[in-house]
């Protein structure tokens, strides 16, 4: 009987010492069984540093390091994204910049690759002709825009770039999935999905025109 007293006396001074203080105020730093590294050894930023040779706390960053968003270095140009329009689809003004940038060739060879990429990325929602009628439709996703509607055939090339770099409304960012040049590729897909829905016979080079039957 005499232990049970000594457990009972434990337990309650245990839960005075540990409740007991609630509410209290103290400068001193509460009693944590499992502190989960919320408080540790730390510099704060431009804070000068004993353990680095030239004092400082932030460091600069390692020879040959590469940006996020940069998988390989072509050109210092390229590098540091210094054209606007093929990193962020602007004008000189600031404005979205129509049309590509020069160093974007578009040719076959361009089309190809936007039409992979827009397979992968864009179809499931945008549909395979862009009318809007992906395989997400039928899982309940929302209306998804046609690119075949005016506003959409006027929208500047920049600013779809600056829509598939960040985003809008229900759409994600694919910045992370596809580099700048795949998305102008993407983009020159888009034109021709828009020009093969609104074109007519006279569109068709004449050395084409006999391969579809027509004069």
């Amino acid at each position: 009987m005499r232990y049970a007293y000594l457990v009972l006396l434990f337990v309650v001074i245990s839960a005075v010492s540990v409740l007991g203080f609630r509410g209290s105020s103290t400068t001193r730093p509460p009693l944590e069984v499992f502190p989960d590294m919320d408080r540790q050894a730390k510099y704060k930023p431009q804070a000068e540093s004993a353990f680095f040779g030239d004092k400082r706390t932030d460091r600069p960053a390692p020879v040959g390091a590469v940006p996020f968003g940069r998988t390989a270095i072509k050109a210092e140009a390229k590098f540091l994204g210094a054209d606007d329009q093929l990193y962020q689809g602007l004008a000189s003004d600031g404005t979205f910049a129509r049309g590509f940038p020069a160093s974007i060739t578009v040719d076959g060879k361009l089309l190809e690759r936007g039409q992979l990429k827009y397979t992968i990325y864009c179809a499931p929602c945008h549909g395979a002709i862009g009318d809007g009628n992906g395989i997400t439709k039928q899982y309940g996703m929302g209306a998804t825009p046609t690119y075949h509607d005016d506003r959409l055939r006027n929208m500047p090339e920049g600013e779809i770039f600056n829509t598939i770099t960040k985003g809008k409304n229900n759409m994600l960012s694919y910045a992370d999935k596809l580099d700048p040049d795949d998305r102008w590729a993407v983009i020159a897909y888009v034109r021709a999905l828009q020009r093969a829905q609104s074109g007519t016979a006279l569109d068709i080079p004449s050395a084409h025109k006999s391969e579809l039957g027509l004069k």
